[in-house]
């Protein structure tokens, strides 16, 4: 590896430490999460979050946008909001003097989109999003519109609150590259937080690196070399989570569908940001394993019996790694 690349990937690991501590002016705890949303603006991946109500989700993301020096956008999904509320629509356009249409842009038009409480929306307008995740641009009455680069969607989900909420279809949870579940801060974490203003100012955030600055460090992420032995891992276990391969007896009893090859090109790339991110030049079984329930949380499907049988995903991990 080149003397150029090493001094970039130290330079990626001081920015972490500088956005971790630009956050936590206002998020107490919750570094796993800082970990990985750094994880997904590095390898240009969306990520999803889950977590009780109360969590710090969107003031996590809000403040997170703001150190990273992106442009943000917030769209609250509820029930009644329709795809063009999302991605823009046309207008009549009168100004100059004739009738014409024009395209307004939606808030899906800036680097960071926060898509707050996604599975509240219906399937129709949730599919709006499909085309700018995965081909980053938005087509409208056959005109195409590109995003700005980076675009990363950060959106927020509840998990107990079933009514009124619709299921993430399979081919839209496979556009995230993370899936990533947010726990109850420890005792210690939760007396600051209950001694600490409840309304805190993301306005202290300041940004720490800007919009090129970010493009460099995802270019510098894809020249991180991978040994084959980690290459070979990685694919091994994502192979191992379909129960149509060689797979254990377990889950071909309780599992409908397994990660696919996409999960295999995440693994890798989620493993060499979470190594930059911790100051490491080389990608190796550590990495993987550390981001590896992130990638496949929500790309692993149990079947009818898995489901009734009270089986988790943890459960999964045993499985695979077995």
């Amino acid at each position: 590896m080149s003397r150029g690349i090493v001094q970039e990937l130290k330079s990626i690991a001081h920015s972490y430490e500088s956005i971790k501590t630009e956050i936590g002016k206002v998020i107490v705890g919750q570094e796993e999460s800082v970990t990985f949303l750094c994880a997904a603006l590095l390898s240009d991946g969306h990520l999803l979050l889950e977590g009780v109500p109360g969590l710090g989700k969107t003031l996590l993301v809000q403040s997170f946008a703001r150190a990273s020096g992106l442009s943000f956008s917030r769209i609250q999904f509820t029930p009644d909001l329709l795809p063009q509320d999302i991605t823009g629509s046309e207008i009549i356009d009168e100004s100059r003097g004739k009738r014409e249409f024009r395209f307004v842009k939606g808030p899906v038009f800036a680097n960071m989109l926060l898509a707050d409480e996604i599975n509240r929306t219906p399937p129709k307008t949730q599919a709006a999003l499909l085309e700018a995740m995965q081909e980053r641009q938005v087509t409208s009455y056959g005109t195409t519109h590109p995003l700005p680069a980076p675009f990363l969607v950060m959106a927020t989900q509840n998990p107990i609150e079933h009514e009124g909420t619709y299921p993430l279809p399979e081919a839209q949870l496979d556009r995230f590259m993370f899936h990533l579940k947010l726990g109850y801060p420890s005792l210690d974490e939760e007396t600051t937080i209950a001694q600490t203003n409840a309304f805190a100012k993301i306005d202290t955030v300041k940004p720490v690196i800007h919009e090129r600055e970010i493009r460099r460090m995802q270019a510098v992420i894809r020249e991180v070399p991978v040994g084959k032995a980690a290459v070979e891992y990685a694919v091994r276990i994502v192979r191992a989570s379909r129960p149509d391969t060689d797979a254990a007896a377990k889950i071909k009893s309780y599992i409908a569908y397994g990660a696919g090859p996409r999960a295999s090109q995440y693994l890798i790339l989620a493993a060499k940001a979470y190594a930059a991110i911790h100051g490491n030049d080389v990608v190796n079984k550590k990495e993987i394993d550390a981001v590896l329930p992130s990638v496949l949380r929500h790309r692993v499907i149990f079947n009818f019996q898995g489901l009734a049988e009270g089986y988790t995903f943890q459960d999964v991990l045993a499985w695979i790694r077995a």
